[in-house]
């Protein structure tokens, strides 16, 4: 079996990231082997391990994708927290995959220059974004922000991340109780709300 198939280099890779996903979201990053990845790309069984080495290669290259992603949809929210609480959720429920394989580091290779790159484009959106202006640092007397009000901060900014993820993380698990209703964006909004009342 040819591993081209009519794909251009570029066109082959993202053919067979878009498959991994699907499959990811099918039966999870547990059940994904490049063996069946080729299979459903419908290429040789060398052509995935070409393009990302091997399996953890494969993950490495989703989670840089996932994370970009993000840091585009915590972009496009602005700098209104509840919004930028809703994107993530948003995020998370549009891109099960990427949010699965992201936040599974053991899946993948978290020291890779993309990924750390791609993760802290994403992270300090949203930390600009979280940090409240009744929580923002004031400075202290010599123009400088103060060991204590940064830890507040980071502690302000880790609490409202907390609260979002773990909506995301408990909705798609379906964990939430029953009759909060099937709409994740209404759910998450009255649970935001209460972030900062």
């Amino acid at each position: 079996m040819s591993d081209t198939r009519g794909y251009h280099h570029g066109d082959l890779r993202r053919a067979l990231l878009s498959a991994a996903v699907q499959a990811i979201e099918e039966s999870g990053p547990a059940a994904l082997s490049l063996r069946d990845l080729a299979r459903r790309a419908g290429v040789s069984h060398a052509a995935p391990a070409h393009h990302f080495g091997d399996r953890a290669g494969l993950f490495t290259a989703i989670a840089a994708q996932g994370f970009d992603t993000l840091a585009e949809a915590l972009t496009d929210a602005g700098d209104e927290m509840l919004e930028l609480g809703m994107a993530y959720v948003d995020f998370a429920v549009r891109h099960r995959a990427h949010f699965e394989v992201m936040f599974h580091p053991e899946l993948y290779r978290a020291d890779d220059a993309e990924v750390r790159a791609a993760r802290e484009r994403s992270g300090a959106v949203l930390r600009a974004g979280l940090a409240h202006p009744s929580t923002r640092t004031r400075p202290a007397a010599d123009g400088r922000a103060g060991d204590d009000d940064l830890a507040e901060q980071q502690a302000e900014v880790l609490a409202a991340w907390s609260i979002v993820h773990g909506f995301a993380t408990l909705w798609l698990a379906g964990a939430l109780p029953a009759g909060l209703g099937d709409d994740p964006a209404v759910v998450a909004r009255s649970v935001i709300r209460h972030l900062y009342t």
